[in-house]
């Protein structure tokens, strides 16, 4: 919820997965030399006429994408009652979070994989970030930061090395989305000392996990508490009680994304950097299907 505060909610007819929003919620870079379109950098067009041929027909003109329809504009209203319910318990209300995890996931969001669609620039930065770390684990710290041109970073405690990485996992935009992301691994950064993780060069294969656990935790916990709408809800007066919220939220979304990770560990064994992006979608999207499966039981009471 402390990565949220900065942003003021969706609107409730905002789609349910922007048109723009793409792996990674930005375009590819065309390679250096190529334009933009994929054509040859020197020389006349591939498709130029033979010399005496007519002139061929200009090519048609891309088809726009389609406009998203919009989306019933009460659809957080389930989830934002429910969890007003369980802030305004001071935490004690576990049913009410149950339910507005479960209605988040299975109502305002269209399931488990839109859920995951909508996490675009969190899903292109978790992927960079677990690059990276793969990266170090197998060749060293060192290494991994001169192939980023980062080398003056080697053997900076971690915080510093992270806040350095900060540009390349997620490079600062002005969308709501890459907001998210961003403030997502500015809130992992702290979390590092907590989880007993302070020197980049010994870093483990379980380490490298934790972190992008932590990551993904922060990024939905954020993605949630943006749509619903932040600012609507009104947190315990006592300093205690909005703490104990804000960290019952924290713990329930960290359970469904260890969950996901857990089911996923053969294939993060197995990883290569042209699987990551695919790797982290597919967690995203098996970490919402977890978190509904917890709502519903945590609002049964179970």
């Amino acid at each position: 919820m402390g990565t949220s505060s900065a942003f003021g909610g969706q609107g409730g007819g905002t789609p349910l997965v922007p048109s723009w929003l793409g792996d990674d919620g930005a375009p590819p870079a065309a390679p250096d030399g190529a334009p933009p379109d994929g054509g040859p950098p020197d020389g006349p067009p591939a498709d130029a006429p033979a010399d005496g041929a007519p002139p061929a027909a200009p090519p048609a003109p891309p088809a726009r994408p389609p406009i998203p329809p919009v989306a019933d504009p009460a659809r957080f209203s389930a989830a934002r009652n429910n969890f007003s319910r369980f802030a305004g318990s001071g935490g004690s209300d576990r049913k009410s979070l149950g339910r507005a995890v479960s209605h988040y996931v299975g109502s305002s969001s269209g399931g488990a994989r839109t859920a995951a669609a909508r996490m675009g620039s969190a899903r292109g930065a978790g992927s960079r970030l677990l690059g990276f770390l793969s990266d170090a684990v197998a060749r060293g710290a060192t290494e991994a930061l001169r192939s980023l041109n980062l080398g003056a970073l080697a053997g900076r405690p971690i915080e510093e090395i992270f806040l350095g990485l900060a540009d390349y996992v997620c490079p600062d935009g002005g969308s709501i989305d890459e907001g998210i992301a961003r403030e997502a691994f500015i809130e992992t950064i702290t979390d590092l000392a907590g989880a007993g993780i302070t020197d980049l060069d010994g870093l483990t294969a379980d380490q490298m996990q934790t972190v992008f656990e932590l990551y993904a935790t922060n990024a939905i916990e954020a993605r949630l508490c943006n749509d619903i709408g932040a600012k609507t809800i009104t947190l315990p007066s006592d300093s205690r009680e909005a703490a104990r919220v804000q960290a019952q939220l924290n713990d329930f979304v960290r359970r469904g994304v260890a969950d996901a990770l857990t089911v996923a560990r053969a294939a993060a064994a197995a990883l290569t950097p042209d699987r990551v992006l695919q790797f982290v979608g597919r967690i995203y999207e098996q970490a919402f299907g977890i978190l509904q499966i917890m709502g519903d039981a945590e609002a049964e009471g179970a």
